[in-house]
């Protein structure tokens, strides 16, 4: 399922595992196991692709070095693409539902958001990888355009996530 929440299951003390004998406690320390462990992995997912700045630092002072100015707009596109996404994921729907919420989200959704949330790793992995290349691309502007696309496929994986959630998908 997820790691994450895994070792927060593993990690009880002797206390925690009495208070979950109790009946209806468990159900509730397990919401908050599963609330804290979507917000580390998001939190995770959104430093990852913060990092990436670095990468577009190192891009823009290399396109300047080499005179493409040009591409420095197309360097700038790619930094605001990058903090939108990076801020969608870390103030993303929580993975769970709360007692009160309108939509109810059982345990299979649960579930498939879950491993879902661990398939954004492939794509924030891709941002990385693209942004990490365009500092030594020879054509900053085409760099550019491939972090861009693959931002804008994290992006839409993201709308789909959030359908999930709202129970549209």
């Amino acid at each position: 399922m997820d790691p994450i929440l895994d070792k927060a299951r593993a990690g009880q003390n002797v206390l925690e595992q009495i208070v979950n004998a109790i009946p209806g406690f468990s159900g509730y320390r397990e919401r908050e196991r599963r609330r804290d462990a979507d917000r580390l992995q998001r939190e995770y997912l959104a430093t990852r692709l913060d990092d990436c700045k670095r990468s577009l630092n190192d891009a823009a002072s290399a396109a300047a070095r080499r005179g493409a100015l040009d591409a420095i707009n197309d360097i700038e596109t790619a930094r605001k693409r990058l903090d939108r996404v990076a801020n969608r994921i870390r103030f993303a729907d929580r993975g769970y539902s709360g007692f009160f919420d309108a939509v109810k989200i059982d345990e299979s959704t649960l579930a498939r958001v879950y491993s879902f949330d661990l398939g954004l790793l492939e794509g924030v992995d891709a941002v990385r990888t693209a942004a990490q290349a365009s500092v030594a691309a020879a054509d900053p502007r085409a760099a550019m355009g491939t972090l861009v696309a693959s931002l804008d496929a994290l992006d839409a994986s993201l709308a789909d996530r959030e359908a999930m959630l709202a129970g549209v998908k």
